[in-house]
């Protein structure tokens, strides 16, 4: 059962000639409602002359278009601040090249509906309100000023300061609840009391926007007077938006043998086992063609966080279409908890180091090139991988470079339900290891750490064991065991690899520039750590110490 919502919206011109008030509204259905939701905006431009209208429809144009093309994998809060930030600056660059629109700016709330919940984005005092057992309670705060003479002058608005903040609200939905998003013309006309009077009488969405915007300006409103009245009557299961939700009522498969057959998919081999996870080799019979399947140990059959993360890594991988990931096939037959990927001929780079392969440095910094531009496709979705590492790196015989294992990554909608930091602690920053939460920048410390490892062998600050709580000096350079890394490669090493996170790259795309320009873009070697700065404690102690040494033989020579 989808959202269920019965939506109204009225806008009408008061006293004045010209209506700055702007609403918009779209309702998707299928998988983009259930992963992006309903979307519903008001805004009241001011400005004067035409310069209020133009930024309130700007804004709510460009915001209701530009939303449902962020990545599925973003938070609604960052797609909806991820467009409202260039949108406020276009409105301040057109006010400032054009006289007639100075000073253009707008109010903006906004309401978004997806599953369960709902999230409102707000600035300036249009307004949002929720109606709920007969309780009408406003959800949003006014910016204006608190002084009692400029009680109606804005303090926050879209176009109005390049230092942009938007206030965000977010709560689950009950059946039943009504929400309303208005104007000044509406609010500031009617009150609360008769705005929920309204409310009541109308049970009907689109006569309730009517009938608020009507009454506003037969009550002797002076302003525009604009509602969006949406109703919900029906609310998807828990958790709709994962569109694999279901499956995570599916058994946990036993463990399997090569030659058994499940769900026509013999097994052949398997190819990883680890505490939670297994990973098997199978052939589909009916199509012939060779796949990975992955699902769960079966001690993990009453483990639901394992469960929930199989569905996510499934759910994520599915929405990066990309050469440099595996593909998910989709399995509709299924009749236990697992997923399937095409089967790639091959090996990771970790079994290539097993095997004592010698990659020479021609081909370690094509590895890196391809490594970067997989993790340009991730970052851009707002995905961390957090366990980037040469077993997690496959080379196959196309050629092509796959980054693999998505179980532990993490999106930007997913990061408040994911603490802590997941990895492999010889390819983890020296940040996280002291509890700060792996994100987008730390894979590509990662990255420079496997890279450096298949050129040596060894890592900048020596072999991490779990559990274990190491001192950070400064790297080793990589020419110390392979002198035939050029120095250009030996600073972009460095510099990805470096202690202080401010010293690092701050993209993937410009960790691939210093790759791929190489001597012709010498990238600059960070700054090694001054000794007494290493340790600043047992530095203090040394001065004292020598400090006191030296007063106790001045001491010495004056009582003689």
């Amino acid at each position: 059962m989808p959202l269920k919502v019965a939506i109204g919206h009225s806008s009408l011109t008061g006293p004045r000639e010209r209506n700055e008030d702007f609403c918009g509204i779209v309702t998707p259905e299928g998988v983009e409602l259930e992963n992006k939701g309903l979307i519903a905006a008001v805004a009241d431009g001011i400005g004067g002359h035409r310069g209020g209208r133009e930024a309130a429809e700007y804004t709510v144009r460009g915001l209701l278009a530009d939303y449902y093309a962020t990545p599925d994998t973003w938070s609604v809060q960052r797609a909806l601040e991820k467009v409202l930030v260039p949108l406020n600056r276009w409105i301040m660059t057109e006010a400032s090249r054009q006289a007639d629109l100075a000073g253009m700016a707008t109010t903006l709330t906004v309401l978004v509906l997806r599953g369960r919940r709902f999230i409102s984005a707000h600035v300036g005092d249009t307004r949002l309100y929720l109606l709920r057992g007969g309780t009408l309670t406003q959800l949003t705060t006014d910016h204006v000023w608190e002084h009692p003479e400029l009680k109606n002058v804005l303090s926050r608005a879209v176009g109005l300061d390049r230092r942009f903040m938007l206030d965000f609200f977010d709560d689950e939905m009950e059946e039943g609840d009504c929400f309303l998003l208005c104007s000044d013309g509406v609010w500031g006309a009617l009150g609360d009391r008769r705005m929920r009077e309204c409310l009541l009488e109308h049970p009907d969405a689109q006569e309730a926007a009517s009938a608020l915007v009507g009454l506003a300006l037969s009550s002797g409103g002076q302003d525009n007077a604009s509602a969006v009245v949406a109703r919900i009557e029906k609310l998807p299961s828990k958790s709709l938006r994962d569109s694999l939700e279901g499956i995570a009522r599916l058994p946990v498969p036993p463990r399997f043998k090569p030659g058994q057959v499940i769900d026509g998919l013999r097994i052949e081999e398997i190819v990883h086992d680890s505490r939670a996870t297994l990973l098997y080799k199978v052939t589909d019979q009916e199509s012939g063609q060779t796949l990975v399947m992955k699902t769960l140990c079966p001690e993990m059959a009453e483990d639901a966080d394992e469960i929930k993360a199989l569905i996510m890594e499934e759910w994520r991988a599915r929405r990066i279409v990309s050469p440099f990931f595996a593909q998910i096939i989709p399995a509709d037959r299924r009749s236990c908890l697992y997923y399937l990927q095409a089967w790639y001929e091959g090996s990771t780079l970790q079994r290539m180091l097993d095997s004592d392969v010698y990659f020479p440095v021609a081909d370690v910094v094509q590895h890196g090139i391809r490594l970067m531009r997989g993790l340009s496709v991730l970052h851009r979705l707002g995905i961390a991988h957090r366990d980037i590492k040469p077993a997690n790196i496959h080379l196959g015989q196309d050629g092509n470079l796959r980054i693999l294992d998505l179980g532990v990554a993490v999106s930007h909608s997913e990061e408040q339900e994911c603490p802590g930091s997941p990895g492999t602690p010889s390819y983890m920053a020296p940040e996280l290891l002291s509890g700060v939460q792996a994100k987008v920048p730390h894979d590509l410390y990662a990255a420079g750490v496997a890279l450096y490892h298949l050129l040596t062998r060894k890592y900048p600050y020596g072999e991490i064991e779990p559990f274990q709580k190491p001192r950070f000096g400064e790297p080793v350079a990589p020419t110390r065991y392979r002198p035939d890394i050029p120095g250009w490669l030996e600073n972009v090493l460095l510099k990805a690899v470096a202690k202080d996170p401010a010293q690092r790259f701050s993209s993937a795309e410009e960790f691939l520039n210093a790759l791929e320009c190489g001597a012709n873009r010498r990238i600059t070697r960070p700054r090694a750590t001054p000794i007494a700065m290493r340790n600043p404690t047992r530095t203090w102690r040394m001065v004292a110490a020598v400090s006191l040494v030296v007063n106790l033989i001045f001491l010495l020579i004056l009582v003689r």
